[in-house]
């Protein structure tokens, strides 16, 4: 498994223990920044890690600012992202057995680092159910079909 990830200037911290857990996993891990605590703007790193998931390069991306939301957003505007907010690990795991999210974001502002692993790994040890879930998936398609084309 492969995953994306990316975070602002307030993320950096948060990233950098956020790698290290995913790795000593064998989870192989692609940054796409920040890589400084200089200001910088979210929305070209949800925008880099979601390209890289509708790309296939990675399986999966993680992305880290002040609340999680500004940097979801960003993502969300790329066809065939579903980015989930989660700071908790029951949301984290329903939105993937549900909703097939492929993006995890959160808030370094939010939660701590401790309670971040604990919503990853509920996350990447969930699996979409399919099903009736599949159904409201191609809804969220024709969605975005409709105004993306």
């Amino acid at each position: 498994m492969k995953i994306a990830i990316g975070c602002d200037h307030v993320g950096i911290e948060h990233k950098d223990l956020v790698i290290s857990h995913l790795e000593s996993k064998g989870i192989e891990v692609e940054d796409f920044g920040a890589f400084t605590t200089e200001r910088t703007d979210y929305p070209q790193y949800g925008l880099a890690v979601a390209e890289a998931v509708v790309g296939k390069q990675a399986d999966l991306g993680i992305l880290i600012c002040g609340t999680g939301v500004g940097i979801s957003l960003s993502a969300n505007k790329v066809p065939g992202i579903r980015a989930v907010v989660c700071s908790d690990p029951y949301t984290a795991q329903l939105s993937k057995e549900h909703n097939n999210t492929n993006i995890l974001a959160f808030g370094s502002r939010v939660i701590g680092i401790e309670l971040a692993k604990m919503i990853i790994d509920n996350w990447l040890n969930a699996e979409f159910e399919g099903g009736r879930h599949q159904n409201r998936i191609n809804q969220i398609a024709a969605i975005e079909e409709k105004y993306h084309g």
